[in-house]
C-alpha cells in the first residue's frame, strides 16, 4: 500500500479527509485498522481514558530522602500518619496498655527493601523525622541493626530497633504489591491500633478506609491529553494557566504558594546536582560501587563540544542520582529511582540555556501535566509497570518541560513527552541487590539523554505528521507493565538481578 492509498483510507476512517490535519487533533489520530488488512477488528485502541485528575504539583513533586519514593519517602510518610493516629488515641487506658509498635513489610518492600533503607526510613520517622528534613547522617547511624532507641509517643515511652521491623512475605494477597502492615501492640499482645498501608509508587501512600481527601474540584477537569487539548482549545487558556487555575482549586492554595514550592523543588535539584559533581569515592552498598559524576564531568572540559555537552547532561543526572543513592534530600520526579533525569535537563535550562524562573516554572507545570496522566492512567511504580514507569515517565515529564520552558506549542510539548516514553517501553525494573545502583543510576543518564533528544525531534517535527500522541503511549505503558513477569518489577529477581550475581 503506498503513502496516497494509506491517507485515502485514514481520511474515510476519520470522517473527513481534512480532518487528520487540523491543528490541535494531529496528535490525537490513530492509524485506521483498515490499513491493516487481517488484523482483527477488536484488537484496537479503545479510546482515551475518562476521569478528573485530582493529583496536585505538591503531590508529584515531593522532597525526601534517598534512595527510593516507594520504599524510603513513602515508609517515612506512612509512619509519619500512624504516629499521629497514635497521638490521637483519646483513651488513656489504651496508652497505658500500649507497649509494643510492630511494622510488617510486604512485597518488594520485603524483598529490597534493606538495599532502600526502609527500615531505617520507618525508625527515623519513629525518632521524629520528617521526609523534608530528615537528616541523613541519624539514617546512616540506623544501619547498625544492634543498637536500640527510645522515643516518646503520646506520652508514653517505646523502645525501637530491628526487631521493629517484620520483613514479611513477598507474596501475599494485598491489594497492593508494596503494602505496610503497622501495629500498636499492648502489654499483654492485644492490637490496640491497625493501619494497612499501600505504597503505589511517587511517594504517594494510602490505606485501607482512608476517608476521601479533603481536596477541591478542579476549575478544568481532564482525565487525559485528549481532553486536555480540548479544554484548552475551547477555553482559549494555556497549558501553564490552566495546571494553575487547578492547582488553586484542588489544594484551596494562591499562586504564591505554588510558585513557592515549585522555586523549592527546583533548587533542590540544582543543589543535587552541584553537590554530586564535588563528590567521589564508594557509595554505600555491599559490594564495590563507585561515584563517577565528577569525573565525567572534569574529562567533559577535554573533549569537543558535541561530546561534552552529553557527558555534561549525563554527569548532572549521575549526580543526583548518586546522592539519593546515598540517603541525600531528592525530588520525586516523579519517583526518587528517577530523581537525576528531570534535575540534569533543570541544570542546562539554568545553566546552558540560560532559561528565566519564569520560563523554568512554566516547564514544571508542563511535566507536572504529564506526570498526572500518566500516574492516573498507569503507574510511575516500578513494582506495578516497571523501569518505564519510573525512568520512561521522568524523560518523557523532562522532555515535556524543555520544550514548553523554550516556548514549544502545545502539540510539540506533547510530541516530545510521547517520543521519550514511547521509547523507554518495556523497560524491566532489575535492580541488582535491590540497592537503587545497577542499572538505576545511568538509566537516569539515559533518560536525560533520551528527553533532551525527544525535544529536538518534537522541535524539528511537523506536528500534523506524527502519528503517536501520549494517551495511547500511557496505554501502551500499562499493557506492557500487566504483561511484565513480577521478578522484572523492582523485586530484583530476574534480568540483572540474577545475572549479575555469581552463586
Amino acid at each position: 500500500m503506498n503513502r496516497r492509498e494509506f491517507l485515502k483510507i485514514a481520511g474515510i476512517a476519520s470522517g473527513a479527509a481534512g480532518v487528520l490535519f487540523e491543528k490541535n487533533l494531529a496528535s490525537a489520530r490513530g492509524i485506521p485498522v483498515a490499513a491493516f488488512p487481517g488484523t482483527p477488528q477488536g484488537q484496537c485502541y479503545k479510546g482515551a481514558p475518562r476521569g478528573v485528575i485530582l493529583t496536585s504539583l505538591t503531590d508529584m513533586f515531593k522532597i525526601g530522602p534517598g534512595p527510593s519514593s516507594s520504599h524510603t519517602i513513602v515508609p517515612l510518610r506512612i509512619t509519619c500518619n500512624f504516629l499521629e493516629a497514635i497521638e490521637q488515641l483519646s483513651n488513656n487506658a489504651d496508652m497505658e496498655a500500649a507497649q509494643t509498635i510492630q511494622v510488617h513489610l510486604f512485597g518488594s518492600l520485603s524483598a529490597t527493601g534493606k538495599g532502600h533503607r526502609t527500615d531505617r526510613a520507618i525508625l527515623a520517622s519513629l525518632l521524629g523525622q520528617r521526609p523534608e528534613t530528615c537528616d541523613p547522617k541519624l539514617m546512616d547511624e540506623l544501619a547498625d541493626s544492634s543498637r536500640k532507641y527510645n522515643t516518646t509517643i503520646n506520652g508514653k515511652t517505646f523502645e525501637i530497633g530491628s526487631h521493629t521491623i517484620v520483613w514479611d512475605k513477598v507474596e501475599h494477597n494485598y491489594p497492593h504489591t508494596n503494602t505496610v502492615i503497622m501495629r500498636l501492640i499492648g502489654k499483654d499482645g492485644s492490637l490496640i491500633l491497625e493501619r494497612e498501608y499501600y505504597s503505589p509508587g511517587g511517594g504517594f501512600f494510602q490505606w485501607k478506609g482512608q476517608p476521601a481527601p479533603e481536596r477541591g474540584q478542579p476549575s478544568y477537569p481532564y482525565g487525559s491529553m485528549a481532553e486536555f487539548r480540548k479544554l484548552l482549545l475551547e477555553s482559549g487558556k494555556s497549558l501553564h494557566e490552566v495546571i494553575l487555575e487547578n492547582e488553586k482549586a484542588v489544594m484551596h492554595t494562591d499562586e504564591k504558594q505554588i510558585f513557592g514550592h515549585l522555586d523549592l523543588v527546583l533548587k533542590t535539584m540544582e543543589d543535587g546536582v552541584n553537590q554530586g559533581l564535588d563528590e567521589e569515592g564508594l557509595l554505600p552498598a555491599p559490594f564495590e560501587f563507585y561515584r563517577k559524576a565528577k569525573r565525567i564531568y572534569e574529562r567533559s572540559r577535554n573533549v569537543g563540544a558535541e561530546d561534552g555537552f552529553m557527558q555534561q547532561l549525563s554527569s548532572y543526572a549521575l549526580a543526583v542520582s548518586e546522592g539519593n543513592a546515598a540517603g541525600r534530600l531528592a525530588v520525586t520526579a516523579p519517583t526518587l529511582g528517577s530523581a537525576g533525569t528531570i534535575p540534569s535537563i533543570v541544570y542546562v535550562m539554568k545553566h546552558h540555556l540560560k532559561m528565566s524562573r519564569d520560563s523554568m516554572r512554566m516547564g514544571l507545570l508542563a511535566a507536572g501535566l504529564v506526570g498526572f496522566l500518566c500516574k492516573n492512567n498507569a503507574s510511575i511504580a516500578g513494582a506495578e509497570v516497571g523501569c518505564q514507569g519510573e525512568i520512561g515517565v521522568a524523560s518523557s515529564m523532562a522532555a515535556a518541560m524543555l520544550s514548553y520552558a523554550a516556548g514549544a506549542s502545545l502539540d510539540a510539548t506533547e510530541i516530545a513527552a510521547t517520543i521519550a516514553l514511547e521509547h523507554h517501553l518495556g523497560m524491566s525494573c532489575d535492580p541488582v541487590g535491590g540497592f537503587v545502583l545497577i542499572p538505576c543510576i545511568e538509566r537516569n543518564a539515559f533518560g536525560a539523554l533520551k528527553a533532551y533528544n525527544a525535544y529536538l525531534l518534537a522541535k524539528n517535527e511537523i506536528t500534523s505528521h506524527h502519528w503517536e500522541d501520549l494517551d495511547r503511549v500511557i496505554a501502551a505503558m500499562l499493557e506492557t507493565g500487566k504483561a511484565l513477569p513480577q521478578a522484572f518489577k523492582e523485586m530484583g529477581t530476574g534480568g540483572l538481578g540474577i545475572s549479575m550475581v555469581d552463586c
